[in-house]
């Protein structure tokens, strides 16, 4: 049996959920390119929101809110990399000559993949996520990660160096995915596109685990509801590949490109998950979405 939510719970959530609205876009932009994924990234940002709305309940003021969660973000991040034992995890930074450090970001390091932050060690990507992407000053930047100035302008002229290289060598060469997939994707694609809502819900499993990231989560019979809202919206639906697996991507009427995209998995021809990210629409402006 689930617990009752104790009483003014769910609105002081809700209040501090707007109180950090404004910071969680930069939030997931450094945390996704620590990971090299806009998936994993959302998910640190949950856990550094949990932590510091707990945190929040026992502090007796408000702290610099922006500063702070960028430091829970960062050792989250470095929590879940090294839980998940991922490659080059130096979290030591080497002081070296600086000879060469340039205080304005490289463009080309900005627009750099997800993916390619993944081939520096996590002091460099850190420092280049921090500086060079989301603008912080080099005394910001030191202070998240908790380094001095000087490990920081090291960190850069040698991630800045590797990242470039790596995007400059790098090919795009995403393995194909099985046709089982690519075929349960196009078929709830289809029937949802058509807006013929029994179908949809016939594709459901009766244990269909719905995740509404960020909102709510369901599971069995209570996902058909999921379905009550879509249907009185205009959204279309498109299989794309998303970080080397298929994808939905939701379209709203008159968009040009993708709002926000639906992970969908299937077991013997039923779906048996549904992820939808349509509450956290800043993560595909981070996404790199192809067509399948």
């Amino acid at each position: 049996m689930t617990a009752p939510t104790p009483p003014g719970l769910t609105e002081a959530r809700e209040e501090f959920l707007a109180l950090v609205a404004h910071v969680r876009p930069d939030l997931h932009r450094y945390c996704a390119r620590l990971t090299g994924s806009v998936i994993e990234g959302e998910d640190i940002v949950q856990e550094t929101l949990a932590k510091a709305f707990y945190a929040l309940s026992l502090a007796p003021d408000v702290p610099p809110l922006r500063p702070w969660l960028f430091r829970i973000a960062h050792n989250a991040a470095i929590d879940f990399l090294r839980s998940h034992d991922r490659r080059a995890l130096d979290l030591h930074a080497e002081i070296e000559s600086v000879a060469g450090f340039e205080d304005r970001p490289d463009p080309a390091v900005v627009r750099a993949a997800l993916a390619r932050f993944l081939c520096l060690p996590a002091t460099q990507r850190s420092a280049v996520i921090l500086k060079d992407v989301l603008g912080h000053s080099l005394e910001e930047t030191a202070e998240t990660m908790g380094i001095t100035v000087m490990a920081v302008k090291a960190a850069l002229v040698r991630g800045r160096k590797r990242l470039l290289a790596e995007e400059e060598s790098a090919q795009a060469a995403a393995a194909a995915a099985p046709a089982a997939t690519r075929i349960a994707l196009a078929r709830y694609a289809a029937v949802f596109n058509a807006r013929d809502w029994d179908a949809v819900r016939a594709l459901v499993s009766d244990d269909c685990r719905l995740d509404l990231v960020s909102k709510s989560q369901r599971r069995g019979k209570a996902v058909g509801m999921y379905f009550g809202r879509y249907e009185k919206e205009a959204v279309t639906l498109s299989v794309v590949r998303l970080e080397g697996r298929l994808a939905l991507a939701a379209t709203v009427a008159g968009g040009e490109k993708p709002t926000y995209f639906i992970l969908v998995e299937h077991d013997r021809g039923q779906v048996v998950s549904i992820r939808d990210f349509r509450y956290v629409p800043y993560i595909a402006a981070e996404a790199a979405l192809e067509p399948a």
